[in-house]
């Protein structure tokens, strides 16, 4: 038989043609091909699957210089990369644990700007020294070799035969005797398969752990403030006014789900004000205060058309009408923006009763559990 036979699997003159280029079964017992060294299974396999060697420039010469001078560049480059995957779980796991004062919810701190970027610089230097070091071991210390190869099949011949060129390709890959190629792999793949799983643990952790997402900033007796920081009390707005507010907490004007606004209303509006059910005492006055962000998409509902006593959220035109409990009127929106409860301390200044008494901003899947 010849690697151009189109029967390989025949033992010849059969009447059924067999399957192109497959191995020949009836020519190999398994016992004889049990006998055989993996070289010869080798070079069978290719001979019977039809491979045609065109050049071969062979590997270093085990323990040269040259091998040894490769090797050290290749485990340099798998340590790096392990090395860079462990700097970004350090950043990932340490801000807030080991390391508090990365504390990225802080707006405008270094360490809050340096977060991501270093988490996507330290990824990605790791997986360039993945690269660079497979890159770098097949250039320097893999055998090059040209060939040209048909297919083959699944018949036991093929099996055994592949099987033995694959353990083959291991041995003359040289990892079974370069130690430190392989221990810088091990180190490699423990750093960036764990780098690469860690971010995973975000998908699973309970977003209503501690419920951060039904709660801010506000709270009994904290004040409300304008931007600059100044409290307000009754009587500094002109009634039909609305001022923008915030707790009086550090970072509390920079807190996306805090933003409030005050309005006073005016007096036919106090007539037709309608509370919803269970809040008749969230107003001071002719005082109200609701939630700056829109109950559909979480933009800020700035815009208040003392006229019509509606407040208009720019984007999708959401109105809600101040003078029944702020709920939508037009646009998108299905719920009422939250009320603030508000009262006034001993020096005569706005102060929260309580925190919002259900979750702000946009409605989502399981609000209704916080």
């Amino acid at each position: 038989m010849t690697t151009h036979d189109t029967r390989p699997g025949s033992s010849g003159g059969a009447d059924t043609p067999g399957p192109l280029h497959s191995g020949p079964d009836e020519d190999y017992t398994p016992e004889q091909l049990a006998s055989m060294s993996r070289e010869d299974l080798d070079r069978l396999g290719a001979r019977y699957d039809g491979v045609e060697i065109l050049h071969v420039d062979p590997a270093p010469e085990p323990g040269s210089r040259l091998e040894r001078r490769a090797v050290r560049q290749v485990g340099l480059a798998f340590t790096l990369a392990g090395v860079f995957a462990f700097l970004f779980l350090v950043v990932y796991a340490g801000s807030g644990w080991f390391l508090p004062d990365w504390n990225w919810a802080q707006a405008g701190t270094t360490w809050s700007a340096l977060f991501t970027p270093l988490l996507g610089l330290f990824m990605g230097l790791s997986l360039t020294m993945v690269g660079v070091g497979l890159v770098l071991y097949t250039k320097k210390l893999l055998p090059h070799e040209t060939a040209v190869q048909d297919k083959h099949d699944g018949s036991h011949f093929d099996r055994v035969t592949t099987g033995a060129t694959l353990v083959g390709g291991y041995h003359n890959s040289g990892l079974p005797r370069r130690k430190l190629i392989t221990r810088s792999l091990g180190f490699m793949g423990a750093g960036v398969g764990i780098m690469l799983l860690a971010p995973l643990g975000g998908l699973i952790k309970n977003p209503n752990t501690g419920n951060p997402l039904g709660r801010t900033s506000w709270a009994e007796g904290v004040r409300l403030v304008r931007d600059d920081g100044s409290p307000i009390r009754p009587g500094d707005q002109e009634p039909g006014s609305l001022e923008k507010v915030f707790p009086a907490v550090p970072g509390g004007n920079l807190q996306s789900d805090a933003g409030t606004m005050l309005i006073r209303l005016r007096p036919e509006q106090v007539e037709m004000d309608r509370p919803r059910e269970g809040q008749a005492d969230f107003a001071y006055g002719d005082y109200v205060a609701y939630s700056l962000i829109c109950t559909h998409a979480g933009c800020p509902v700035a815009l208040y058309e003392q006229e019509t006593s509606r407040l208009l959220c720019p984007c999708h035109q959401s109105q809600f009408d101040v003078t029944q409990g702020a709920k939508p009127v037009f646009g998108p929106a299905t719920r009422s923006l939250p009320q603030l409860p508000i009262t006034v301390d001993d020096e005569g200044f706005f102060v929260a009763r309580s925190d919002y008494i259900e979750a702000v901003g946009p409605t989502y899947w399981n609000r209704e559990r916080i």
